[in-house]
């Protein structure tokens, strides 16, 4: 980062955004991969690869952020290409280490540790979470341990054996889409289970904020609590249609 993009950082001051510099967005088949062009000409990635995608759909929805620009370019309102940058640049080819750190999530995953008290905050962890540590068992063959508190508990080999093969059958985009789903809420099993229809995307996003929310409730929002969660939310949906679009 720029000595000068600190002083304006520093002083709240925001940093310019490059100028819209295309007209025309536009995408082409080529030959399986679908590439988006502006005024013709490719997009690329930082790392100058072409920003090619395995799929129509996603093509579009990448080609609809771009549209969307006004006279500057403001990447926090393009999830979706971001996205598609890092299954190209940060996932293809390192498929491996991508599902070991989302593993690495479901081995201490965030419905596996519950609160002790109170009363109401343990019912609404288990309205929202046991659904899907039974669909964890039932539907994949993946039954869990359960603590009370942080002390760590040791999952079944089986069990992340079991979900290492569930999560090897995404492509790139999918695992990248999976791997943003499970970092925003500390869960391996609800991206799982959203990604195989056991749940809604706003459900999902509900069990991930259960202690969250239950905190809200007691002692009221912080409004820059509140911005911070819609700033994931943002990440999160674009995540889900990413899974979904390819």
């Amino acid at each position: 980062m720029s000595e000068q993009v600190k002083k304006k950082l520093g002083s709240g001051e925001k940093p310019k955004l490059p100028s819209r510099f295309y007209k025309d967005v536009s995408v082409v088949d080529e030959g399986g991969q679908f590439a988006i062009l502006l005024d013709g000409r490719p997009v690329r990635t930082r790392g100058k690869a072409r920003l090619a995608v395995p799929s129509t759909a996603l093509a579009e929805a990448i080609a609809d952020e771009w549209r969307a620009q006004g006279e500057e370019i403001d990447p926090r309102t393009m999830p979706i290409t971001k996205l598609a940058n890092t299954a190209i640049e940060g996932v293809t080819g390192n498929e491996a280490a991508v599902i070991d750190d989302i593993l690495a999530h479901a081995g201490a995953d965030l419905l596996c540790y519950r609160a002790s008290g109170p009363e109401g905050l343990v019912a609404r962890q288990g309205e929202h979470w046991d659904p899907v540590i039974a669909w964890a068992k039932d539907g994949l063959g993946a039954p869990l341990n359960l603590a009370s508190g942080v002390v760590h508990v040791d999952q079944p080999e089986t069990s992340l054996a079991a979900l290492r093969r569930k999560i090897e059958e995404c492509n790139a985009y999918q695992l990248a889409g999976l791997h943003v789903m499970t970092t925003l809420t500390g869960s391996a099993l609800l991206p799982l289970a959203l990604a195989h229809g056991a749940l809604s995307p706003e459900a999902a996003w509900d069990a991930a904020h259960v202690d969250e929310d239950w905190q809200a409730g007691q002692w009221g929002e912080d409004a820059e609590a509140q911005a911070r969660r819609e700033n994931r939310k943002r990440d999160f949906d674009a995540a889900v249609r990413v899974f979904g679009l390819c």
